[in-house]
């Protein structure tokens, strides 16, 4: 089968991301987060126009640091949704030895995130975090089902919203899958318990490509039938600061050049140096837009996947 071309990953066009906007608490101070909100505004650093939809609360601190950290990465938000019922998302990163953890407050604006009036009309990145809740769950998965293209889940699981029942219903509304080696091996043990086998995971759900996160091992590539179809090492990183937003990083670089309809595996490649770079940084991306201007280059140079 090979990496996938163009046309076996998608048309290059529109990007939407559904997902939670909230602000990290480090013990040192407060920065913008959320998986889906670190993907959206790495992607319009580097050039892309995604569609980022969230709901947030704009009069308190945490909604107004968010609606500045995406005017300053050059992130629309004009199909933010607005609440003064609820506070603005926020988590507290709790860091252990360079590994950190995560107490995500509860209830929160986009735990209310409401049904869309428009039809996707390209790909659509989600996560599992946003379905926690019922209101931001059936938001998202109306819009899945109405996705004219590919649905490129980030698995990332978090207490609250990894149970087998929403894994499984995330997994079956997916095209692509990115997960670290822990949720790889907790989705065979759960969905292939007798064995591990890939192969039947996909086909189980039906799933295109899955792509695995391995920290300093690198990662790994896998078409529908469970073969391997690229991977790479880890990179150096020669001053850790932390790894908040490492795999974000990696997707982003790989999303990017899907909705370019560049080289999936010269994309793996530059996606693997862009997440190492990430953890160089405090927090999910660098203070300065500016400092993406490498990257930016980088990602548009990619060589063209081939017909």
């Amino acid at each position: 089968m090979g990496v996938p071309h163009a046309a076996q990953a998608g048309a290059a066009g529109e990007l939407w991301v559904l997902g939670e906007a909230l602000v990290d608490e480090f013990h040192d101070g407060a920065v913008p987060g959320g998986a889906p909100f670190n993907l959206a505004r790495s992607l319009a650093a580097l050039g892309l126009a995604p569609r980022f939809i969230t709901r947030i609360n704009p009069q308190d601190e945490a909604g107004r640091s968010l609606l500045d950290s995406a005017r300053r990465y050059g992130l629309d938000t004009a199909a933010w949704q607005l609440d003064t019922a609820h506070d603005s998302g926020r988590v507290q990163v709790l860091e252990q030895g360079g590994s950190h953890r995560f107490e995500i407050l509860a209830d929160v604006a986009w735990d209310h995130l409401q049904p869309l009036a428009a039809r996707a009309p390209g790909w659509v990145y989600y996560g599992t975090l946003i379905q926690r809740q019922p209101a931001s769950r059936a938001a998202l998965r109306a819009a899945l089902k109405q996705a004219a293209g590919p649905r490129f889940l980030d698995l990332n699981l978090r207490p609250g919203a990894d149970t087998p029942e929403l894994i499984a219903e995330s997994l079956m509304l997916a095209d692509w899958v990115k997960v670290n080696e822990d949720e790889l091996q907790r989705l065979l043990a759960l969905f292939t318990p007798d064995a591990p086998d890939l192969g039947a995971l996909m086909a189980r759900f039906a799933l295109r490509w899955l792509v695995v996160t391995r920290g300093a091992q690198g990662y790994q590539l896998f078409d529908a039938s469970g073969r391997l179809q690229a991977q790479g090492g880890g990179e150096p990183v020669p001053h850790l600061v932390d790894t908040v937003g490492a795999g974000d990083a990696f997707t982003t670089v790989l999303l990017g050049a899907l909705l370019l309809g560049r080289d999936v595996a010269a994309a793996l490649a530059l996606a693997n140096r862009y997440a190492a770079m990430i953890c160089g940084q405090r927090g999910p991306l660098p203070p300065d837009p500016q400092d993406l201007a490498p990257w930016r280059a980088a990602l548009w140079a990619l060589p063209e996947a081939a017909a």
